[in-house]
């Protein structure tokens, strides 16, 4: 792992000491405080994970690793294609976004504890999100990566991408605000808005939940 980082740490300094990086309106920042926000991020936990999963379908996800108990580990992130992700300043942009999403997760109340999800063999799935308790049945695409889950308080989409440690499940923005709101019990909460806002930052970006066993 200190070699993945070392190695890691080093492109970064030379993408950003060569051209900088877009920030989340598009612009492109000054190299020296990228540069402190990209190592920052990278340096927290579980980062590096994201930065090598960072596209919905790079590594297929089957049905039968979906099979079981999950609990919350942080935010989760990823794009659409290859080419979306690039577009938007490469890999390391998908874990600037989960650090700038994991203060209003925080925010929210949500952690381990609350947030967890039981995908059964027999098409049920059992779900708390932020402790409201949700429950249903479940289908899995594997070709697209969409989950579908139906119940009485949420019909949804979601994708699932494969992470170092355990799996992630992604929502459109649109979709991710449903599900929030659901946990907030009311639209107009500021942490909801703000996530909202990121995701329109981004082409193509899914975002959601990482979750481990």
């Amino acid at each position: 792992m200190k070699k993945v980082k070392t190695i890691l740490l080093a492109a970064v300094t030379m993408l950003v000491a060569s051209c900088g990086m877009p920030n989340a309106t598009g612009t492109t920042g000054s190299p020296g405080n990228v540069l402190g926000d990209v190592l920052s991020g990278v340096l927290q936990g579980g980062t590096i994970g994201n930065v090598i999963t960072s596209v919905i379908g790079a590594q297929k996800v089957s049905q039968q690793d979906l099979y079981g108990s999950w609990s919350y580990t942080g935010p989760g992130c990823a794009f659409t294609s290859e080419q979306l992700l690039a577009k938007a300043g490469g890999e390391v942009v998908a874990g600037q976004i989960k650090t700038k999403m994991l203060p209003y997760y925080q925010q929210m109340g949500i952690s381990n504890q609350n947030t967890t999800i039981t995908f059964s063999q027999d098409g049920t799935y059992s779900a708390s999100f932020r402790g409201v308790p949700m429950n249903g049945k479940w289908t899995y695409d594997a070709a697209t990566s969409k989950v579908t889950l139906s119940g009485l308080l949420l019909n949804i989409n979601c994708y699932a991408k494969r992470n170092v440690n355990g799996i992630g499940l992604l929502f459109e923005g649109k979709k991710l605000l449903s599900v929030l709101q659901t946990m907030a019990a009311m639209s107009g909460n500021q942490n909801i808005q703000a996530i909202g806002d990121i995701s329109k930052s981004y082409d193509g970006v899914r975002l959601g939940f990482d979750f481990g066993k």
